[in-house]
């Protein structure tokens, strides 16, 4: 292998591992108590050789939160290519299985994104993240616009149903570990499985019962299936 070729796939294999280490300690303490010394000592290497791939450790939380959009972005593009070949829950099941496969990763993130947007410490990056988002946003839309013209779903403004999916994970999230419910809840696991599945056919209306007329109960606009 070419000298220069090798030493590229060394310096990109260790920033991985700076990646690996800082998402390791963050979530074992918090993003409060984490420093890169200590990201330093989990990889074994010196502070100073942190700093040949980060200018600092916001930009390393950044590069954590980019590589998790992304990561959503792509699995995504293949779920709207599937839906297209008529598998059409699967970018919700994308979506769902993405944010909700790790409670306790998808809730650090959240709260990373809110301190370093309070703290205005890396703008342009911000504005790069949420440039993708705001694609996998559209790419969702797109989805359901079709799914709504196909009478498939509800017809509501395509934006309800993206937003219903944030809210529904924002508060998986946040019930996932929550201490005021863990006497109740006594399946976890389960409990995000049914959050999801209601997810993924909110909206649905291939298998609704029609209402017979003269009933009060008018239920069509339910918003789940």
């Amino acid at each position: 292998m070419d000298k220069a070729k090798e030493k590229v796939q060394r310096f990109r294999a260790r920033e991985q591992r700076i990646l690996d280490a800082a998402l390791e300690l963050l979530l074992e303490h918090g993003e409060e108590k984490v420093t890169v010394e200590q990201i330093a000592e989990r990889v074994d290497i010196g502070k100073g050789t942190i700093y040949k791939h980060f200018i600092s450790k916001t930009e390393i939380y950044m590069r954590l939160l980019m590589d998790y959009e992304k990561s959503l972005a792509e699995r995504l593009k293949v779920a709207v290519e599937n839906a297209e070949k008529g598998d059409i829950t699967a970018p919700a099941r994308a979506y769902f299985e993405s944010r909700m496969a790790d409670p306790g990763k998808d809730r650090l993130f959240q709260r990373l994104e809110e301190k370093i947007i309070s703290l205005n410490l890396a703008p342009e990056m911000i504005s790069e993240l949420h440039a993708i988002r705001n694609s996998n946003t559209s790419a969702l839309n797109r989805v359901f616009e079709r799914r709504i013209e196909q009478g498939m779903l509800k017809k509501v403004p395509a934006y309800y149903y993206y937003s219903t999916y944030w809210a529904l994970v924002q508060g998986a999230v946040e019930l996932y570990h929550s201490k005021s419910f863990a006497d109740v809840i006594e399946d976890r696991e389960g409990l995000m499985e049914f959050i999801m599945d209601v997810g993924v056919h909110i909206g649905d209306t291939s298998q609704r019962k029609p209402v017979e007329s003269g009933h009060s109960g008018d239920t069509a606009g339910s918003s789940f299936g």
